[in-house]
């Protein structure tokens, strides 16, 4: 039985002089997302960022499977820095520690890509620290990202929102993969993530990473919906979500559109909140780094 916990102990402060570590992972077809949600991050938090960039290489598995590269990385510390210059962002290839454990798993060939997994090699690198974000790339902030990373998490292996969909089928406290909170100290002690990368090694598990996550916690706490919106803003949210919609009228059917596809946002979505931020991304978008 899985418990949420409850125990308080105070969170290290983020103002102006403490960085706050947010990691990111995926490859190189995401950095538009990466460059979305770090444009509206800095739009929120004037204080120094430490990114981290999970990636790899996998065009032997696929062509659309490139690594983020270098000048990417320099793209996305140049932008950060821009506000304020304390930032860095980090780049590592953890290529090798996924073709170890999972490059002929049965989770592999699924509707995600395999760079989902990458943040649960998260606790094997020293250089992260004890208490990290983990973002999607198709989050988008509606508000300053320190607030995520001041809320409690007391003994829990990792704080998040209740998804959306996963919550009426899977039980209530079935939490969102793609915003996370994590206590990597408390995961290195549990090996929570490495349990979890041994069920997705062992057997399909449908929406793999995310329920193994929720499976193998002992100890989890659910965020206020504000931290992880999967459906529309609202007054109070912290972090728009664009993770996949169900359409149930006039035909059942599911939809997964992305900050970058900005047509389809208007279109379909009908979403213009953050026209601000695509309008900007769209001006840098030509000068992006060659892939």
């Amino acid at each position: 039985m899985h418990s949420i916990s409850s125990e308080v102990h105070p969170a290290p402060p983020a103002g102006e002089g403490r960085s706050v570590p947010v990691l990111y992972a995926g490859n190189a077809r995401v950095f538009d997302g990466m460059v979305i949600s770090l444009l509206s991050m800095l739009r929120h938090h004037r204080g120094p960022l430490n990114v981290f960039l999970f990636t790899m290489d996998l065009r032997d598995v696929s062509p659309d499977f490139a690594p983020v590269t270098e000048a990417q990385r320099r793209y996305l510390e140049e932008l950060c820095r821009g506000t304020n210059p304390a930032s860095r962002v980090t780049l590592t290839d953890v290529g090798s520690l996924y073709r170890q454990t999972l490059l002929h798993a049965p989770n592999q060939d699924t509707q995600y890509t395999p760079y989902t997994f990458l943040r649960l090699f998260a606790d094997r690198f020293p250089i992260l620290p004890d208490r990290l974000i983990y973002l999607d790339t198709d989050t988008v902030l509606c508000g300053d990202i320190a607030r995520l990373y001041e809320q409690e998490l007391g003994d829990a292996e990792f704080a998040g929102v209740r998804d959306r969909y996963g919550c009426r089928f899977f039980g209530l406290n079935y939490l969102n993969a793609g915003v996370l909170l994590l206590n990597l100290a408390k995961i290195r002690q549990t090996g929570l993530f490495r349990r979890a990368l041994e069920a997705c090694a062992r057997k399909k598990i449908f929406l793999s990473d995310q329920t193994a996550l929720n499976r193998c916690a002992a100890r989890k706490k659910v965020l206020p919906r504000r931290f992880n919106e999967q459906k529309a803003v609202r007054g109070d949210t912290v972090i728009r979500h664009f993770s996949m919609t169900i359409v149930w009228f006039p035909r059942f059917h599911t939809q997964n559109v992305k900050p970058w596809q900005v047509e389809r946002v208007h279109d379909i979505l009908h979403v213009t909140e953050f026209d601000d931020i695509l309008n900007d991304y769209l001006s840098r978008r030509p000068h992006f780094p060659a892939v």
